[in-house]
């Protein structure tokens, strides 16, 4: 009989696996947990919400993805990705604009996958991608310039654009706190350095615990460098359930389907391609639209407990596989883990300090600026690829990623039909 598409790669491996493997995948969701810990926090506060609200996307999301999904080793959870689109809709249309954003979006998710759309990711042009993604890490990076100079911007003043950003940031300059960059330039050291001679212990965690204790132990630098407790609530416990009292309209819903189509679409994209590299990796074959409907239900399940939108993780699901993970289990204990920190060890993310956040997240863009694959598609020379890498990259960093998907799109099929014409 054939098998149901929506199928979860749950069901379909749990015979095939022995004893020896499940506690593989265990250990491996674990260590991913300790990965995920300080990233999810990090993301969170990029993504101009409380730090919690991370915790909650790795938990909800990543278990959701991992039950329902369609990938044996996918690790999800809140992404660079999602920082700057997540920052804009906060900052205009605050947190119930998001949870009506992201529930929409999870529905567009799960209706892709049941239709059967998970293939149509493929006709998106990788340098489209690329360009986006790119796009993506210069506006995390120049967002991080703050916290890691140490820069206080007046009563107020929240800039969301990134050239407004560079704005206040050059406007702040005087403020600038030595200390701050002290801490920072050390975390970033550590980040870079630590992982040529141990590989096993995830350098952002030691990064944490260092830049903590630096703050802690040195008077003249607890005194001069902010941390996550100084400025954010952080809650322990389990989170409150969100669409008790949301204000929902027509007008508000119409309102919040540019963003809830733009999370879709991201969401979409970048878990199948989490999916494509992990399938390389394992030498397995993922089912696209049981992916598409788990990320459509963990997004939903996400906001619906104080979290944010979620996708596939590709350095998380790289590093479960990596560690030994090759079931859904390890996704899942990843999210126990995490649901364990936050019951119990929560009111320590109080301690980081915010230049080692942003040192965090300036690696996290380097590591999805896809510099390489720039010069790559560059140095072939191929003008209509070019055109449509640089586009996409200027219009995200300036505008949005909705207008640098649909402009690219558009070119690319102008271009395509241009050269079929003259061919």
């Amino acid at each position: 009989m054939k098998e149901f598409y929506l199928k979860p790669k749950l069901f379909s491996v749990a015979k095939k696996h022995t004893a020896e493997q499940y506690l593989k995948d265990v250990i491996a969701g674990i260590i991913v947990a300790i990965i995920a810990l300080p990233l999810s926090i990090a993301l969170a506060l990029a993504s101009g919400v409380e730090p919690a609200c991370g915790i909650y996307t790795a938990i909800f999301a990543g278990f959701a993805v991992s039950f329902f999904g369609g990938s044996r080793v996918q690790i999800a959870g809140p992404t660079a990705a999602f920082a700057t689109v997540v920052a804009g809709i906060v900052a205009t249309e605050g947190m119930n604009g998001l949870i009506i954003s992201t529930v929409l979006a999870g529905i567009i998710l799960m209706l892709m996958g049941l239709f059967k759309l998970g293939s149509l990711i493929k006709f998106i042009p990788h340098t489209i991608t690329v360009g986006f993604t790119g796009g993506i890490a210069v506006t995390i990076f120049i967002g991080q310039i703050k916290d890691f100079l140490g820069l206080t911007y007046p009563a107020g003043v929240r800039p969301i654009e990134t050239f407004q950003k560079i704005e206040q940031n050059i406007k702040s300059i005087s403020t600038f706190s030595p200390w701050a960059l002290l801490i920072g330039v050390i975390s970033l050291a550590i980040l870079i350095i630590y992982p040529k001679f141990e590989k096993r212990v995830p350098p952002s965690l030691i990064a944490v615990i260092v830049g903590a204790a630096l703050v802690k132990l040195i008077p003249a630098v607890d005194g001069g460098v902010n941390t996550i407790g100084e400025l954010y609530t952080i809650p322990s416990g389990l989170p409150k359930f969100t669409l008790t009292g949301l204000e929902i309209t027509p007008q508000i819903v119409l309102k919040s389907l540019p963003s809830a189509v733009t999370i879709a679409v991201l969401a979409a994209i970048e878990s199948l391609l989490s999916c494509v590299v992990a399938d390389g990796m394992i030498n397995s074959k993922h089912n696209s639209n049981a992916e598409l409907m788990a990320q459509g239900i963990g997004n939903v399940l996400s906001v619906m407990f104080g979290g944010i939108p979620a996708t596939g993780a590709i350095a998380r699901t790289a590093a479960n596989v990596k560690n030994g993970g090759r079931t859904p289990v390890a996704g899942m204990v990843h999210a126990l883990v995490l649901l364990l920190v936050l019951l119990f060890l929560m009111p320590l993310a109080g301690l980081i300090p915010m230049p080692t956040i942003a040192a965090i997240l300036f690696m996290v863009a380097y590591n999805m600026s896809e510099w390489r694959k720039f010069i790559s598609i560059t140095k072939k020379k191929n003008i209509p690829d070019i055109l449509i890498l640089f586009t996409t990259f200027i219009l995200t960093v300036v505008f949005d990623l909705v207008v640098a998907i649909a402009v690219g799109m558009v070119m690319a099929v102008v271009l395509r039909r241009i050269k079929t014409v003259k061919e």
